[in-house]
């Protein structure tokens, strides 16, 4: 049997690939009763989880279970419209949390239902189907005015933000460093994650990142 269908690109599509990668994710049940993958997401609560969270064990394709999808690292998660999970995330939740309610300037913060509602209405426009990348709401900013772990896109490749170089996505990590674009970028990441970058979250990069990132970078690697 070849891989699964349960690798995510940075537009949030499922890729079979036997690349790995640092996190996995929920979105609901995606499989039939034949443990094929008939859905892009089931529902509007889109998390990213750790590999591993005391012991527990979830099948890869369980009709009457939620399906785990695999993410390179955090910024492909957060470009895809994902959000650290409240629960075996609980840490990366909260500050996630915070810096978006710091961003918004709002005394409380802002609840997770919120959090999901918001990442909803950004990250897809209408349609249907397993490949979604064409609904993408994308959207526009100074490239210089981005935060480092923000996912743009350059002529169609998907490019992470760190420091003064862009680097090109893959499914074995982050390559190819070049500058960052000085003009407009077309962003990837909804902005409710990048409003959280901006306010002080920090994602957790893979390896390959760290091994490529730019100058005045700042970042967390595990």
């Amino acid at each position: 049997m070849g891989p699964r269908r349960n690798r995510v690109d940075p537009w949030g599509d499922l890729i079979a690939t036997s690349e790995r990668g640092l996190f996995t994710g929920n979105r609901g049940c995606l499989v039939d009763g034949h443990e094929r993958v008939v859905r892009h997401h089931r529902t509007s609560a889109w998390i990213v989880c750790r590999l591993e969270y005391q012991g527990r064990r979830v099948p890869l394709a369980r009709p009457d279970a939620w399906t785990p999808i695999f993410f390179l690292d955090d910024a492909v998660a957060l470009a895809a419209g994902h959000r650290p999970c409240g629960f075996c995330r609980r840490a990366d939740h909260l500050a996630y949390q915070r810096a978006v309610t710091v961003g918004l300037g709002r005394p409380e913060p802002v609840p997770a239902r919120e959090l999901d509602q918001r990442l909803a209405r950004e990250r897809l426009g209408p349609g249907r189907g397993l490949e979604r990348a064409h609904d993408r709401r994308l959207w526009t900013a100074p490239a210089r005015d981005l935060p480092d772990g923000t996912v743009i896109v350059e002529q169609g490749v998907a490019q992470l933000l760190l420091g003064d170089r862009a680097l090109d996505f893959s499914f074995a990590g982050w390559h190819h460093p070049h500058a960052r674009p000085e003009d407009s970028a077309t962003v990837l990441t909804p902005p409710t994650s990048v409003l959280a970058l901006a306010s002080g979250f920090r994602p957790v990069h893979h390896q390959s990142a760290l091994d490529q990132r730019g100058a005045g970078t700042e970042m967390e690697i595990r």
